[in-house]
């Protein structure tokens, strides 16, 4: 990556996305539980593939996901992860680089493939996803542009790479660089079932490396393995500087110190598919906290790019971002 100073600078998987719609009855038929995220290997991933209807193919993963919303709100935006030199990895590469956001990491010349996610979404909106992480969790400590870490503002983690033991090294790296630059660390915790799986090693990131905490309620429930959400946010307060946790159509809570503000989800005409809801509230929530905005304004940006995303297919902007911050709060 060139030298020069970014927003926010993601590390994550690098996968493309193929969204189709799928009614219940294909669910049963591929034996998929809706709404949940299933780890699939190659074959998998090939038969059912080939079982699916038409779908689109973008570049994706969570991380991915946010730089592209923090691009498109007018943030300089730069994004760590591994692909393979494959026709799927040349997808992923131009896909990103066109929507604003840099991306520089040097494609894998052995090894698996590309990653992809499928991901079913049924008339309900709920989304089944079926992920093979291939080449993705490839990414080690050396992928790591150390430059342009200690050149950010912020360095946000995605919680789905921390399967993958040379993936946890890069993080850590990653972390180590921005805070001896003087930069913050985000981390999203991405699911509640890669909560469960790395919940201690979790616990401890949060606590010695996490400056700002991204997880919806079932992953902060399932963080501190606790049956309330209010039970949750006595837990998390303290753990690190600022907690975002989202609750669907109940808004979000933001925790720093002993201030707490309550955001109202934006209101939706009609909620079509979830995917990439967490990816963008991040989005917005990242923008404005690195522009220096107060925490219920990071929220209200939030909630906007969020709600923005659910009004349709897909986990990429389709309204500008820009414009409804500058239509809804005023925001150049």
């Amino acid at each position: 990556m060139t030298q020069q100073p970014y927003d926010v600078v993601g590390i994550g998987n690098a996968i493309v996305d193929v969204l189709s719609p799928a009614d219940d009855a294909f669910l049963q038929q591929e034996a998929l539980e809706k709404g949940v995220m299933t780890l699939i290997d190659a074959q998998r991933a090939e038969s059912l593939y080939n079982a699916m209807g038409p779908g689109r193919e973008v570049s994706g993963g969570s991380v991915a996901n946010t730089m592209v919303g923090l691009a498109q709100l007018g943030s300089r935006a730069a994004f760590i992860g591994k692909v393979r030199n494959d026709q799927l990895g040349g997808i992923f590469r131009h896909d990103i680089r066109a929507s604003g956001v840099a991306f520089e990491t040097p494609a894998a010349m052995t090894g698996e493939p590309t990653a992809r996610c499928l991901i079913l979404v049924t008339p309900d909106a709920q989304r089944t996803m079926n992920t093979f992480l291939g080449a993705s969790v490839q990414i080690a400590p050396e992928d790591v542009d150390t430059t342009t870490i200690a050149a950010s503002k912020i360095t946000y983690l995605e919680g789905y790479l921390w399967d993958a033991p040379p993936a946890k090294a890069a993080f850590l790296r990653a972390a180590e660089t921005a805070h001896d630059a003087g930069g913050e660390v985000a981390l999203s915790l991405s699911d509640p079932f890669c909560v469960d799986r790395h919940r201690e090693s979790f616990l401890d990131l949060v606590a010695g490396h996490v400056d700002l905490l991204f997880a919806n309620e079932q992953e902060i429930l399932s963080l501190y393995q606790v049956t309330t959400f209010d039970e949750a946010l006595e837990k998390v307060r303290g753990h690190c500087k600022v907690a975002a946790l989202t609750r669907s159509e109940k808004g979000s809570i933001i925790l720093s110190g002993d201030d707490m503000q309550v955001i109202d989800a934006e209101p939706v005409q009609k909620v079509v598919d979830t995917t990439g809801a967490g990816d963008l509230y991040a989005a917005g929530f990242l923008h404005g906290y690195a522009q220096g905005l107060d925490l219920a304004t990071c929220g209200r940006l939030g909630a906007i790019a969020a709600a923005e995303i659910i009004s349709h297919y897909g986990a990429r902007p389709e309204t500008s971002l820009k414009e409804l911050a500058k239509t809804r709060l005023g925001i150049n």
